[in-house]
């Protein structure tokens, strides 16, 4: 009984240490990769505002009318149109006739504004080829991690 409850504190231990080592390469990780996409942005010439809408377009199919793009960021309709003008006469976004409706003008992304806004992702850690790069081994141990907090994640999701 005594045996068992050492193996038991120990387990826990090294439990802790491996939790707190994760967390530790979490922290450095999430550190580059904001240094990477800080450097991005600052290369940009986009105001926070324009990004914001830019990325709405790039996510939305259908395209959005400046409408409502103005109500839902909560701005008016000529400030929205000032954004959505600068967007377009930089090429990152364009301006069409509804196909329902000709009287409503749809705003779409580009594929130069949706490449702006893939170079933002671009920092991201798991990307392709860093994750092709990777030997066997630890590409494996990294999935079998990655399945398991998956699976941690919607048990808890279930529960909450």
């Amino acid at each position: 009984m005594r045996q068992e409850a050492i193996d038991q504190g120990e387990h826990e231990r090294e439990r802790e240490r491996i939790v707190h080592e994760i967390q530790t390469l979490n922290g450095a990780l999430e550190e580059e990769v904001l240094a990477a996409l800080f450097q991005h942005l600052l290369s940009m010439n986009l105001t926070i505002q324009q990004l914001r809408v830019l990325i709405v377009l790039v996510t939305t199919k259908e395209g959005a009318t400046g409408s409502g793009l103005a109500t839902s960021f909560g701005v008016s309709m000529a400030s929205m149109s000032g954004v959505l003008d600068r967007l377009v006469a930089q090429g990152l976004a364009t301006r069409s006739a509804d196909a329902d409706d000709q009287r409503v003008r749809r705003v779409h992304a580009t594929p130069l504004g949706t490449s702006v806004v893939r170079r933002l992702m671009v920092a991201r850690p798991f990307r392709r080829d860093i994750l092709m790069s990777l030997p066997m081994e630890d590409l494996r141990a990294l999935e079998q991690g990655f399945r398991a907090v998956s699976t941690q994640i919607s048990r808890m999701g279930e529960q909450g």
